[in-house]
């Protein structure tokens, strides 16, 4: 559909110029997927365009009932500008849950690993317990709290999501999530999981006593605690696509709670003698607890040079852009 305005037209026009966009609109790579369109209407004889229409918006001021009856959504001011806000609370609402998708998603990766792992003769760096600890006991918390995140400074001026072409779960989220932040997790988790006095002489074997078994929870507690100070950074990492968190700050304060309250979750775990005997952990020294939060500086450092090279990249081929139309007009 190349034509942009139409004039004197029947209802039953405006319901086919709907139908049009929705069959013909929406272009990707030569194949036509369709627009999402929506309508504003306010009379009789926008009816059928507004029922047709994926979001029909009839004036709630000046609007016939006919057109409210046919509508999805009313207008209580008759505001244009009220449907931008809309807009901008839909996209938002769609990059939160994207967002704490991929945050969830991040841990599985270093997870999963320890159980293969030990068919290698590894002692068992993370337990089932320490799996649903992270799952249930601080992560679902986290995630939850990504609904109040505000929206990015850039939110409104992305290309919009085609639902038909672009999932929620897309095949960069799950690369983002299990080859980027997970494996980065993971690295620095072995990387503190061998720091454990005595865990080398422990390789291959199957049978330990008290002193061995003790090396081997410290070396499984380094490795929880890491993951935990792991989750912390990709909570912080995934609150921004591309702006950097030195301008977006921390300004979910429900987000900052959950995260202070994994550190402390995490320290229970750690210190408790009875939350020892579930959790297969044991007490770790200063410089030990200490040590693993090189894993959120590591893991922030990267996600900013990437946001960094990523906010770059866009300026250019936005300036490219430009060039081109302005070369075109000439």
């Amino acid at each position: 559909v190349h034509a942009r305005v139409f004039a004197r037209v029947t209802p039953i026009h405006k319901q086919l110029i709907v139908q049009a966009l929705q069959k013909w609109g929406g272009h990707v790579n030569g194949k036509a997927y369709g627009d999402i369109v929506a309508m504003t209407g306010d009379g009789v004889n926008d009816a059928p365009a507004l029922k047709q229409a994926n979001v029909g918006v009839a004036m709630g001021i000046r609007g016939t009932e006919v057109a409210k009856d046919a509508a999805d959504i009313i207008l209580l001011d008759d505001e244009f500008s009220s449907i931008v806000a809309g807009i901008e609370q839909g996209r938002l609402s769609s990059e939160n849950l994207q967002k704490s998708i991929a945050y969830t998603l991040c841990s599985k990766v270093p997870q999963c690993i320890p159980n293969f792992v030990e068919l290698l003769g590894v002692p068992l760096a993370l337990n089932v317990s320490q799996v649903l600890a992270i799952d249930i006991g601080t992560d679902i918390w986290t995630a939850i709290a990504y609904a109040w995140q505000p929206g990015e400074s850039d939110l409104m001026a992305r290309k919009p999501r085609h639902p038909q072409v672009e999932k929620i779960v897309t095949s960069g989220v799950q690369f983002y999530a299990y080859s980027y932040i997970g494996v980065l997790q993971m690295v620095c988790c072995w990387a503190f999981y061998f720091t454990a006095p005595g865990i080398w002489s422990n390789l291959g074997k199957t049978d330990f006593n008290s002193d061995e078994e003790h090396s081997n929870h410290v070396a499984s507690t380094l490795y929880y605690y890491t993951l935990v100070v792991g989750q912390i950074a990709a909570a912080l990492a995934t609150t921004t696509y591309n702006e950097s968190l030195a301008s977006y700050g921390l300004p979910n304060m429900k987000l900052n709670i959950c995260i202070v309250l994994e550190i402390v979750f995490g320290a229970l775990i750690i210190y408790v003698p009875s939350m020892n005997e579930i959790f297969s952990t044991t007490g770790l020294t200063t410089h030990q607890m200490l040590s693993p939060w090189w894993t959120f500086v590591f893991i922030t450092v990267c996600e900013e040079v990437r946001k960094a090279m990523k906010r770059k990249g866009e300026t250019k081929a936005r300036e490219l852009q430009n060039n081109s139309k302005v070369l075109g007009c000439d």
